[in-house]
Parts: structure tokens; sequence; C-alpha cells
């Protein structure tokens, strides 16, 4: 079944205290409105239409991959008027789904179900009971039939009893909806074409109205401030987390983990707490990522650990590594099988080998390194003339003495050996020995500088 979409993202969002407008406002790392195209991708939407209004030159560029129709509504005159911004673009022999920008809980299996509940009627809307309607628009029945929707400022004292509320999803047929757009108007509390009148007017006809359900009430819930954004966003955390606790990933607590982008897992690994990844990220099985790391585009191989506060972005570490605590892999960066990269290290395009280990205190930039090489504490390469960017390349097995500066470009042969305190400005053959110091002076009687008045 082919049909079209029409998603209403044109309010200003002035109760999100913000200049971007609400539906950009982030979930999972990604705006609250791309969650709800993707998920008519996926049940197969091929037209899509978006109502903007406020922010218009914000929403084209956030949404710019996306294949869509662009429908301004350049006064907000109410859900209806934002509607027949899209009536060119609707085809008569399709239906229409009209979901709303701010609702990006709705999954595709509830959009599904009010897809199958409309071959079987005229109309069909998703409606919702709440403890609490206030605000809301009340659905109107006869018997199991609906027969309007009266929005909350326009309702009686018995409506307002209803507790059955509008979700603003619908979906009915194109020819249907263009000659009930034609027929709205303005005449209630807030001067504003409802959408919500067209179910009256369906009523009216005689057509069959049917309602679907979600499976719970936040697939619906729309955002309108940074509380309720907030609460969506840890519904979507918690959401994330269950799925993975079920392909056999230990989290140590699921509301404190984050993730905002897409992960492939293995099995067996265990997440401590404030664990944060973003982008696209592989992680192995028997895997441990220790507290209060992130974890951005990067791919973490079998049996490797990731101690407390460590980042990894945009690298690439192998089977049986070990990184951190307090370490940083920036992007280019690659750990060979084995090799370990410990506390308070950074390191940035560079190939640490088989083996090999930078243990402490390190800066390693645009650096090739070997097999079971190892790197003392305080060695940094001095990659970086104030122009240019320069590298090293250390051989297998060489050993780098602590508190080493390596000035690119520069060779450090296999087997080599730098001495402690050394800075070393040429090249190394294997198996030689490099020591610069220069040489210790004892100065007697010397005076240290006093602070000036």
């Amino acid at each position: 079944m082919t049909f079209s979409v029409v998603i209403l993202a044109a309010g200003k969002g002035t109760r999100m205290k913000s200049n971007l407008p609400k539906v950009l406002h982030p979930i999972g790392g990604k705006p609250m409105v791309q969650h709800i195209i993707d998920t008519v991708r996926q049940i197969g939407a091929e037209n899509i239409n978006l109502i903007y209004g406020h922010g218009g030159d914000q929403l084209q560029q956030a949404l710019a991959h996306n294949q869509m129709n662009w429908c301004l509504q350049a006064e907000q005159l109410g859900t209806g008027h934002a509607v027949q911004q899209a009536i060119p673009h609707l085809n008569d022999k399709q239906d229409v789904l009209i979901l709303v920008g701010d609702a990006p809980l709705i999954k595709a299996s509830t959009l599904e179900q009010l897809l199958a509940v409309k071959q079987h009627a005229d109309l069909a809307l998703l409606t919702v009971q709440l403890d609490d309607p206030t605000g809301m628009g009340r659905i109107i029945r006869k018997g199991e039939q609906v027969t309007a929707i009266v929005e909350h400022k326009d309702a009686t004292i018995e409506q307002l009893a209803i507790s059955e509320i509008n979700t603003g999803m619908m979906i009915m047929g194109s020819k249907d909806l263009k000659r009930w757009l034609s027929q709205l108007d303005n005449n209630n509390s807030q001067g504003e074409f409802y959408l919500t009148d067209v179910i009256a007017m369906a009523a009216t006809e005689g057509k069959t109205i049917k309602a679907s359900h979600p499976s719970s009430a936040v697939e619906v819930e729309g955002i309108n401030n940074r509380m309720q954004l907030a609460k969506i966003e840890r519904a979507f955390q918690l959401n994330q987390a269950n799925v993975l606790m079920s392909k056999g990933v230990t989290l140590c607590d699921p509301q404190r983990f984050d993730l905002r982008g897409d992960l492939v897992v293995g099995q067996d690994i265990v997440i401590d707490i404030n664990v944060v990844i973003e982008g696209t990220v592989s992680i192995g099985s028997n895997v441990t990522i220790g507290p209060n790391c992130v974890l951005i585009d990067c791919e973490i191989g079998d049996g490797t650990v990731i101690e407390a506060n460590s980042i990894i972005e945009q690298a690439k570490v192998a089977e049986n590594c070990s990184v951190g605590p307090f370490a940083r892999l920036r992007p280019g960066t690659v750990l060979l099988e084995k090799s370990k990269v410990g506390n308070f290290v950074e390191l940035k395009k560079t190939t640490l080998g088989v083996g090999s280990k930078a243990n402490h205190f390190t800066y390693l930039g645009d650096t090739t390194v070997g097999s079971k090489v190892n790197i003392g504490a305080g060695t940094i390469t001095c990659n970086y003339d104030g122009v240019n960017k320069f590298k090293t390349e250390i051989g297998d097995g060489a050993f780098i003495g602590s508190n080493s500066s390596l000035v690119a470009p520069l060779t450090i042969g296999k087997n080599a050996t730098v001495g402690a305190g050394s800075t070393i400005t040429k090249s190394i053959e294997d198996e030689e020995l490099a020591i610069a110091r220069t040489k210790q002076r004892n100065i007697a009687g010397w005076q240290r500088p006093v602070k000036k008045s």
C-alpha cells in the first residue's frame, strides 16, 4: 500500500525558550522530527511532506539530506491550515497519514496498526486514554463510532470528563481530506482552522471512523518544554537500554546510559554507569567498558577492556587491548592486538603495534609504532612545527625511555633504545642507543628569583 505523509512541524515552540526550532531539539542525539521521518520511511512512505514555518532556514539545513516536500506555512492559523499547505503534493489515489513533529517516540508498529485499521474504515485516528487529559482534545463517541474531537478550550463540563484524547495522528483518503479542508472555518475560541473538525464532517457524511491505540502513552507524548524533552529523552534511552540487554549486554544501571546513534554489539559485554555512545559504534564480545567513558564512531574488538573516564573517537581498537583509565584516542588511531594505552595517554593518527605499550602520561601524534614497543612515561612526539605535521616511525621492539621528546620527522629503528630524558632530533638505526642530554651542572650559591614589588 502506498501512502503520503504530512508532518506538522511549523510551530515556534515558545515554551522551549530557545532560538532553535522545537522539532530540531535532539532526542538520542538526533532531531526529534528526524525520528519521525525515519519511522515513516521504515513503514514504506513514498511521499513525505513537512509543514514548516518558524526557523525555516535552520530546518532546511539540518534536514537537507531527506527526500521530501517542503511546505511553508507562513502564518500559523491552525492545524487544518497547516495541512492545507501540502495539498499540491497529495495524490488523490492515496491515503494521507498525518503526524505531529514533536512526538518522536511513535513506533513503526503503532503506525502499521493504524494503517491496518484504515483498511476497514474511511478514517482512522490514533487515540489514547490519559489519567490527566488536561489541555488535550477529547474524543466524542456514539457507541463505538467516533463522531467528533472537541478541543479542551471548546469542551463542555461533561466533555472535559472524557479521558480518551486525540494524539493529532490520523489517516484518511486524500480526496476526502481535500474536500473537508476546504470546508473548515475558524469559528472557535482560538480563531484557528482545526484539523480535528474533519472528524465531525466525516461523521456527518456517514463515514466509518475507527480508532487505534499505541502500546503505551509515552509513544504519543508531545514535547513543549525542556522538562518534557528530558522525560522523553530518558524514555527513549531506557527503551534502547532494554533492547541492548535483550541482546546480552549488561548495563550496570540502565538509567545512566546514553546511546546517541547506532550500536552493534557482541555478547557478554559489561557497560558501567554514565557511558555515552555517539555515532556508529561496534563493540565485540567479552568487552568491559568502565564508568564515564565516551565512545564516538569507533570499533572495539573482542576481549578489550576500556577503563574509566576514557574517550575513544573515530578510532579502531583490536582484540584484547587495554585502554585507560583517563585515556584519549583521537581520530585516526588504531590499536592492534594486545596493545595497551594507559592513564593520561593521548593518541592521534597513530597506530600502536601488536603488544606495544604506552602506559603513562604520553602524547603520540602522526606516529606508527611497531610491535612489542615500550613507550616510557612522559614521552611526546613533537609532530607540529606551527604550520605542518610530520610523522614519527618507531620500529619493532624499540624502547623509548621516560620523559623523551621525539622531534618529527623521525625514524627509530628496530630494537633501538632512547635514553630517558632525551630530545631526539635525528633518526636512530636498528639496535642503536641514543642519549641526548646536556651535561649536568650544579651551581653553588644560586639565587632564586624574587617577586617584584
